[in-house]
């Protein structure tokens, strides 16, 4: 798994424009929401939460298609599910290596956009844990639908009509604990949601995405 992790990662910086696409989407995105609302704080503090999770779902969608794609092409994902390693240990790593590339500098970035949005102390501090939380999620979801659209031509177009449904329940609780917060209320509940989504993705998203990988090589 640690081999596969670091191929992953030596790919992604010998393909940097491709690697950084997201994250430059994510700041673009989100930064031209202040410009066309105008500069009125309370605004921009109360629709903080959802843009940014907003513009972070959509950034990491925008990165799923080549999480196998690459390797379906030039015959590495075939050698690797004839070497006998576990499938599912290979989804878990893939996956792991996709979020170090792409989710990690969203939730690194999220502190300046959210000071952008002028969202301080608590509430960024919850900005933060929240993405730290579910951008996890959002690439072993994105694995499955990675691993069921591959080898279709129009495969980005349904990653997204296939990860997007299953991601909305993340968008929902990462947003609201931002939300709880700026209400006075504890971000409690909506964090333990989010890290119980988190136990059940990795429980069960691995699996589901070598059986796809199954079905897609045979």
């Amino acid at each position: 798994m640690w081999a596969l992790i670091y191929r992953d990662w030596q790919l992604a910086g010998r393909r940097r424009t491709e690697a950084l696409l997201p994250l430059v989407f994510f700041v673009v995105a989100a930064s031209l929401f202040p410009l066309g609302v105008g500069p009125e704080p309370q605004m921009l503090r109360t629709m903080a939460p959802g843009v940014v999770w907003v513009c972070a779902l959509l950034a990491s969608l925008l990165s799923l298609t080549g999480l196998y794609g690459s390797d379906y092409g030039d015959g590495s994902l075939e050698q690797m599910l004839l070497s006998g390693r576990s499938l599912a240990g290979l989804a878990l790593a893939k996956a792991i290596a996709h979020w170090a590339v792409n989710g990690l500098p969203l939730v690194i970035a999220s502190p300046i956009l959210g000071l952008l949005f002028d969202v301080r102390g608590p509430e960024l501090t919850t900005l933060v844990l929240s993405l730290l939380l579910g951008t996890p999620i959002l690439s072993l979801l994105g694995g499955v639908g990675a691993a069921l659209t591959l080898g279709l031509r129009s495969g980005g177009m349904l990653i997204v009509l296939l990860v997007l449904p299953l991601a909305i329940p993340v968008l929902i609780f990462g947003a609201g604990a931002v939300g709880a917060v700026s209400a006075g209320l504890s971000p409690q509940g909506h964090l333990s949601l989010l890290g119980a989504l988190l136990l059940l993705t990795l429980l069960g998203a691995p699996w589901a995405t070598a059986a796809a990988l199954k079905i897609a090589l045979d």
